[in-house]
């Protein structure tokens, strides 16, 4: 969808930002752009929407040479987002967001329902805050505005600076979990410049490092932290790449135990039986249709009449994720809860019982994944060996 074939861009003192860039993006990919101040990152974006030209090289979206396009007509069929949103003050939400729609001609009517099909996508309801204006907003809901506005003429392409640097982290974490709901649904391609090596490992289908003037590396978020190309890119994503990889590394199927399970009308003598085949200190609890209730220990059954249920000294579980989530997710719910375990459940059926990830597992899943990316093998493909005790 975006091709750089070879760009420059070379100031008059002789300074060049931009040193023969090749790249491509697919049509629905998101690629960051993450890397120091003045390294070239946010040139390289201003030049696919032309508000920076090219010295040299060329710039092809959907295959159509930019440098041939009216740059108004191409910002306007170009989506972009910027950190200091700029919505227009005297101009309600809804009519910020139809703004694009109203400039390419659209009948109002058809403007103000996509504009409020748009603010309903990013979580804000159109009837609440529709006729709002922007001072009247927090931070981060001009943010989700300003995102709005630039999806309003469903624009193939969408160019994001900065866009959630302005705002405090917990509202910071949010927008990025928001942007990434919505860009499973409308899957635009997406260049997103940032500096933080986090929010790009977190957002990006594909990171782009950058140096000075060029791309160091471009690659999967986890290679890039697994396998860094160059001391440079080691350096730049840091000594805690490991941590950082946790966020991109998936929980597998192959990454869980199968602990001893019982049901909440089983009797304690039978649930007593079942922890003493495998010596166990404790069972997973579910229900009659195999849903997680929780968890029992050993002690907790070890006595009790022949007509006792389990229900009786079950305990809820609340540390659990679906199949899927990521590893950093998996360790932040064990101290969270300080749970020794947590229980993975279907991603497709949230309350059917999978396994349950331990530390040692999710140590060893993210060593396979690691092994994996090394060896280009899928991670069930990949081997470790743990040191005897460690």
């Amino acid at each position: 969808m975006i091709r750089f074939e070879h760009v420059t861009k070379r100031y008059a003192d002789g300074t060049a930002a931009v040193d023969d860039l090749s790249f491509e993006v697919a049509e629905g990919e998101l690629v960051t752009l993450v890397g120091p101040s003045g390294c070239g990152k946010t040139t390289t974006m201003k030049m696919v929407n032309r508000l920076i030209e090219p010295t040299s090289g060329r710039i092809r979206v959907a295959g159509e040479d930019i440098a041939g396009v009216d740059p108004v007509e191409l910002r306007r069929r170009i989506g972009y987002v910027i950190q200091q949103v700029g919505l227009f003050p005297h101009k309600t939400v809804l009519e910020n967001t139809a703004t694009v729609p109203h400039l390419l001609g659209w009948q109002r009517k058809r403007a103000r329902e996509r504009a409020a099909e748009l603010l309903d996508l990013v979580g804000l309801d159109p009837s609440v805050y529709g006729d709002r204006y922007p001072d009247q907003l927090s931070g981060g809901q001009r943010q989700r505005v300003g995102v709005a506005r630039a999806l309003a003429a469903d624009p193939p392409v969408l160019l994001m600076d900065e866009p959630f640097g302005a705002v405090d982290p917990v509202v910071r974490e949010r927008l990025q979990s928001e942007f990434l709901r919505l860009q499973s649904q409308v899957r635009k391609t997406v260049l997103f410049v940032t500096h933080d090596i986090e929010e790009a490992v977190r957002l990006g289908d594909r990171i782009a490092v950058y140096g000075h003037g060029k791309i160091e590396q471009l690659d999967a978020p986890a290679v890039v932290l697994g396998a860094p190309a160059t001391p440079y890119v080691a350096d730049f994503v840091g000594a805690d790449r490991g941590l950082k990889r946790l966020s991109v590394t998936p929980i597998e199927a192959g990454d869980l135990e199968q602990p001893p399970v019982v049901h909440l009308d089983d009797r304690l003598s039978d649930a007593r039986a079942r922890l003493a085949v495998d010596d166990a200190r404790w069972a997973v609890v579910l229900d009659d249709a195999d849903r997680l209730h929780g968890w029992v220990s050993a002690d907790a059954i070890a006595s009790g009449a022949g007509t006792a249920r389990v229900r009786e000294r079950a305990r809820r579980m609340d540390a659990w994720l679906p199949l899927g989530a990521s590893l950093k997710q998996a360790f932040s719910t064990m101290l969270q809860h300080d749970a020794g375990w947590i229980a993975v459940l279907d991603g497709d059926d949230a309350d059917h019982f999978l396994g349950v990830l331990t530390p040692a597992r999710l140590h060893e899943a993210l060593r396979r994944s690691i092994e994996a990316d090394a060896r280009g093998a899928a991670r069930s493909e990949a081997h470790v060996v743990t040191v005897p005790g460690a």
